[in-house]
């Protein structure tokens, strides 16, 4: 191929709408393949009949499995799929879920890296956390152009900024002027090709669905002391990866900051159960001092009293923790 034939784009929340600018500015004669994988609800129907909309000059379809690539059309990622790219051929992948998501943006990045090196372009729109920079880094890697939304002017600017600083991209643009530029890129003739590593197809094959186990995933990643939010395995963290990334043996794969952004949750409901305990506790503790007071035991009352108190303080301090990770406002939360 003599020119740059394969464009992949992710976003997430907040990319509809430079999506739609995007593809509205492509010729009908583009010559290359367009993929889109964005973040959405597992039952949303209504993606494919925004981007049918707004790609007005190309034809637009949902993504199925073995369907051949052909230029000069728009292939929408499917829910809970990964859309994968082989040489010539789509595949749906079922493998484990990507920063909680299938499909997820970076299996298609990195796929397209492994099968397509230095034909890719990469796109990264507006979405939180991180998603998407490690699939850019893949396709950087293999000799492919990378793209991404001007973080001022995504609506969540958070993938596009995390993008940034993982890795030196091509190219940071506003959408309006992404569609233009790409139909200039995708002519250009690609660069030399780099080989795909194999720990990069390693991890194609994992969104795929192929089998992973500890001992394929030491081939990647080393264990750390850290549990996988979505299965409770031991997460191991995956070697070089930008940004820093780790899979648990099921094949999980998350970002350190969708960890952390998990275990923040994780904390705040554990804070809110230890406070509902230990207030009971104080209440049950009170009503036996009075009980033991009433029976005219007043050693025993005076005992569950000084518990109680015990208790109360707890509590107070508990609240106080909870308080303190309350955005500003939310007090009474």
């Amino acid at each position: 191929m003599t020119n740059r034939d394969i464009v992949v784009i992710g976003g997430s929340s907040g990319a509809t709408a430079p999506l739609k600018t995007i593809l509205g500015a492509l010729a009908p004669d583009l010559p290359a393949a367009v993929f889109v994988v964005l973040h959405v609800p597992a039952r949303s129907l209504g993606v494919l009949a925004t981007v049918t909309a707004a790609a007005t000059h190309l034809p637009v379809q949902a993504a199925v499995d073995g369907m051949a690539i052909r230029p000069g059309t728009v292939t929408l990622g499917v829910p809970d799929h990964h859309l994968i790219l082989a040489e010539g051929v789509i595949r749906l992948g079922r493998g484990p879920r990507e920063n909680m998501a299938r499909p997820s943006i970076d299996p298609l990045f990195r796929s397209a890296a492994a099968a397509y090196g230095p034909r890719v372009i990469g796109i990264l729109l507006s979405g939180f956390l991180n998603d998407g920079a490690s699939g850019l880094e893949a396709i950087k890697a293999c000799g492919g152009i990378t793209l991404v939304q001007d973080p001022a002017e995504a609506l969540a600017d958070e993938m596009p900024r995390s993008a940034l600083a993982a890795l030196e991209v091509d190219l940071t643009l506003p959408a309006v002027r992404i569609g233009d530029v790409l139909a200039d890129l995708v002519r250009g003739a690609p660069g030399p090709g780099r080989p795909a590593s194999p720990e990069l197809r390693l991890e194609v094959d994992i969104a795929a669905g192929e089998r992973i186990d500890a001992e394929v995933l030491r081939r990647i990643a080393d264990p750390a002391a850290l549990t996988c939010p979505q299965c409770g395995g031991v997460l191991s963290q995956v070697r070089d990866a930008k940004p820093l990334r780790f899979r648990c043996q099921v094949g999980h794969a998350l970002s350190a900051e969708t960890v952390a952004k998990k275990q923040e949750g994780a904390v705040d409901e554990a804070l809110r159960v230890a406070l509902r305990i230990v207030e009971e506790r104080a209440e049950l503790v009170r009503r036996m001092a009075r009980d033991g007071r009433e029976a005219g035991r007043s050693a025993v009352g005076a005992l569950y009293e000084e518990r109680a108190a015990e208790y109360s303080r707890y509590a107070d301090t508990i609240r106080k923790a909870v308080l303190l990770r309350l955005p500003p406002g939310d007090e009474e939360a």
